[in-house]
């Protein structure tokens, strides 16, 4: 499986964005999708994850209540809408994949990653 997320960019402080990462190959529906970032100095950590079919979802304490994960499998596409974001989201955020199940927040638990893309935002 690969991954492409897109859609990042520069945004002022309380806006949104939305990254929509595409994955190829027809076993995505089977996959839990995930996204984590990386800020300048900082390791990979865990921003949030979708099960499957969509019906589990989790997120970090830092972002509940403004970023949502999504999934259309008759797609082969998983979204993470971000708002009201705040300068220290500023990262690159890579979509995920793999086929653990139930909550995994550790970047070796998915086996597919994305190239990232660079979100910034302003104060």
């Amino acid at each position: 499986v690969q991954l492409q997320a897109v859609g990042g960019g520069f945004v002022q402080a309380g806006g949104s964005l939305r990254l929509p990462c595409a994955a190829s190959g027809r076993t995505f529906s089977s996959y839990s999708m995930g996204w984590f970032q990386q800020a300048p100095g900082k390791e990979r950590e865990f921003v949030a994850a979708i099960s499957w079919n969509g019906r589990s979802t989790y997120y970090a304490d830092s972002v509940k209540g403004r970023f949502t994960i999504s999934r259309d499998n008759a797609k082969n596409t998983a979204y993470l809408q971000m708002n009201s974001l705040k300068p220290e989201d500023t990262a690159v955020y890579y979509c995920v994949g793999g086929s653990v199940r139930g909550p995994a927040y550790r970047p070796y638990d998915y086996d597919f990653w994305g190239q990232g893309t660079q979100v910034t935002v302003s104060s």
